[in-house]
């Protein structure tokens, strides 16, 4: 009788599937990040376009593999342009990836993230403690865009049960749920949590193995494995949070 393969060795295929296929993963990022992220993703091989102009939100879709919304910097235009092409991309089948970055921090916000996990077209939400708990109404702690507090195995459990998604929680253990199945993430080192943007590099690698994987869960722990692989070899080369950032780049 044959084992399940592990996280681990998943991961190493969907790496596998990303430099042979080298899908194209639209990412509408936020401004704070866009640079690093758009490397991240082609560090594994995937290709990131990164279109928030309303006049081409379209066509740009018709051509993703994978989707990112990432609310961190948001306002009314890009909110409908990500809504555009959520349902575009869910249209033909490809994944919808949304990172609530800071949801719960104002009503325009979480009403914005709502609204998106309402429409059906998200397939996983990458969030921390806190935003998992905002966004399932409850009193989580969040302050700038950061999150203190909680579980994130109950968090990404309740979540993926109450909104059909598949939920990834990161915090000092990532937990990924689908409502039936559950991968834990240990972190060897904290970091990362000095670095502004380590969750939006998470998300889209969590984008990219998704366009790849057709296995929600597994396409989610993926990502966040590719991360925490990097990030252990990165930790041993930077000199600190600037340099540690692009070390996860090159690694």
């Amino acid at each position: 009788m044959s084992c399940a393969p592990s996280p681990v060795e998943v991961a190493q295929r969907v790496l596998g599937r990303l430099r042979a296929v080298r899908p194209v993963v639209h990412c509408l990022t936020n401004a704070v990040t866009v640079h690093a992220v758009a490397q991240a993703v082609r560090a594994v091989d995937a290709l990131p376009v990164m279109a928030w102009a309303p006049d081409d939100a379209d066509e740009v879709a018709a051509s993703a593999d994978a989707l990112v919304v990432n609310l961190g910097t948001p306002s009314r235009d890009r909110l409908e342009v990500a809504h555009r092409a959520a349902a575009a991309v869910a249209a033909r089948g490809r994944p919808v990836v949304m990172d609530p970055v800071g949801v719960g921090i104002s009503a325009f916000r979480t009403a914005a993230a709502r609204r998106l996990l309402e429409a059906r077209h998200v397939g996983i939400v990458r969030a921390n403690r806190g935003e998992a708990a905002a966004l399932l109404g409850a009193q989580g702690t969040v302050r700038g865009v950061e999150a203190a507090g909680g579980d994130p195995a109950a968090a990404a459990a309740v979540l993926a049960r109450h909104s059909g998604v598949v939920a990834a929680v990161t915090g000092q253990e990532d937990c990924v749920h689908d409502g039936t199945r559950e991968v834990r993430i240990p972190h060897a080192t904290g970091a990362l949590a000095g670095v502004v943007g380590a969750g939006d590099l998470a998300t889209a690698l969590v984008g990219a193995a998704a366009a790849v994987e057709p296995d929600r869960l597994l396409a989610a722990s993926s990502g966040l494995l590719l991360l925490e692989a990097a990030a252990r070899v990165a930790a041993a080369r930077a000199a600190g949070p600037g340099s540690l950032l692009w070390a996860v780049v090159d690694a």
